[in-house]
């Protein structure tokens, strides 16, 4: 941590000269650390898992409380600290580090550890600079995210910029040297040593969507995870339309990528993605039918996507973390209901999605179906129950997963 923020503070020192600042900064330094913003939040959640091949199920209670503070702005700079406390209340669960390989994995450790720490700049115009450990999400965190779901987030140890030229241009950029993963500090693999770059350009100008245009150059240091050095380029069009009179709304969704062995990988293989999703909005009710596929290069080696928010893809059981050497084809179907109007229930959301996998190159994976109810609680509190069931047909086994959370966040 002391080399991150030396970097950050050796990064702002070379950024030329300022351009005028805005007439809410802090006139002081003291002012802008002490009327700064405190947010703390809270989440309690149990996760019980059923999984073939385990006699035991695990079961685990774990308690994540959130501390962030964000200084004022002064001189076109602020700060950023974030600390994450995660407590085991039931620890019958294979954490990656608490030695309980007798159930399956419910990857939440106990840790406290710093989950972001950075400093930006707003001195340039229409630019932003952050330098630091920084929660990341881009587009829709297929490739890459902060793992949200998970108690501790995957963060990343950074420069960042953020450009906007115009109201409908967004550029991003950025320079990853360490990958802060979910499983923490005192699993081997809790961080990643890297090279990385990412190059990201969304413009939102275009009546039907957004269109954007991504690069992503993942250069991995430990010898484990070598393979997963890639470099991917993509394209991706998402927007939705009202019909008629306005009461139904189309939703709609088109992406590709293709992908290659980079630098250190032992691999040699070329991969595509592509994703096509349609959808109908109306009366509180969303559904959408979607096809998801990571190829496989003749089954030697497939697409992979490591720094994504992987549990929002693919099923809630989590099986299909890294791609099958096969690839993945996802054929799904989801379809929410979201309470409205003035009634007490006033949104409270229904949720059912399936998924019938199978391979790129070979033949079936299995099916999967994932449920969810989830409420907020006036602006503080909120809960979710959500259930997966992952049925097993020439891949991995049997898998059911339910979630009880409640939070409040203040």
């Amino acid at each position: 941590m002391r080399t991150l923020l030396l970097t950050s503070v050796a990064a702002f020192s070379l950024l030329g000269a300022s351009q005028a600042f805005a007439a809410d900064e802090a006139e002081t330094l003291v002012d802008a650390i002490t009327n700064g913003k405190t947010n703390i939040n809270f989440r309690l959640r149990n996760e019980n898992v059923s999984q073939d091949g385990f006699a035991e199920n695990a079961n685990a209670l774990t308690l994540r409380t959130r501390l962030k503070y964000s200084t004022g702005v002064f001189k076109g700079f602020a700060a950023v600290i974030e600390v994450d406390n995660v407590l085991a209340l039931d620890n019958n669960y294979n954490s990656t580090i608490n030695g309980r390989t007798n159930r399956p994995v419910v990857a939440d450790p106990k840790i406290t550890e710093i989950n972001q720490a950075y400093l930006s700049y707003t001195g340039i115009a229409k630019t932003t600079l952050k330098a630091g450990r920084v929660a990341l999400n881009l587009d829709n965190q297929r490739f890459i995210g902060t793992v949200g779901w998970r108690q501790n987030d995957q963060t990343y140890d950074m420069l960042a910029g953020i450009v906007k030229p115009n109201d409908d241009l967004t550029l991003t950029g950025g320079y990853v040297w360490n990958v802060n993963r979910i499983f923490g500090d005192d699993n081997p693999l809790g961080n990643l040593d890297t090279n990385t770059f990412i190059l990201n350009g969304k413009y939102t100008g275009f009546d039907l969507g957004n269109l954007t245009a991504y690069g992503l150059f993942i250069d991995l240091n430990d010898t484990a995870v070598l393979g997963l050095s890639s470099q991917t380029l993509g394209i991706r069009f998402d927007g939705k339309q009202k019909l008629g009179n306005g009461n139904v709304t189309a939703l709609y969704e088109l992406e590709f990528a293709t992908q290659s062995d980079y630098k250190d990988s032992p691999l040699n293989y070329n991969a595509q993605y592509y994703h096509i999703m349609g959808g109908l909005s109306a009366g509180g009710f969303t559904g959408k039918i979607g096809y998801e596929v990571l190829g496989s290069d003749n089954g030697l080696a497939s697409f992979q996507t490591p720094l994504a928010t992987l549990h929002k893809f693919n099923g809630w059981a989590d099986t299909f973390l890294n791609t099958p050497a096969g690839g993945l084809e996802d054929f799904y179907g989801s379809l929410f209901y979201k309470v409205g109007g003035d009634s007490k229930l006033k949104g409270l959301t229904f949720g059912a999605i399936y998924h019938d996998f199978s391979a790129d190159v070979g033949g079936s994976y299995g099916n999967e179906i994932n449920l969810l109810i989830k409420k907020n609680f006036g602006k503080n509190f909120y809960g979710a129950l959500k259930y997966a069931n992952y049925n097993a047909d020439g891949f991995s086994v049997d898998t059911k997963k339910m979630w009880v959370t409640i939070g409040a966040n203040y």
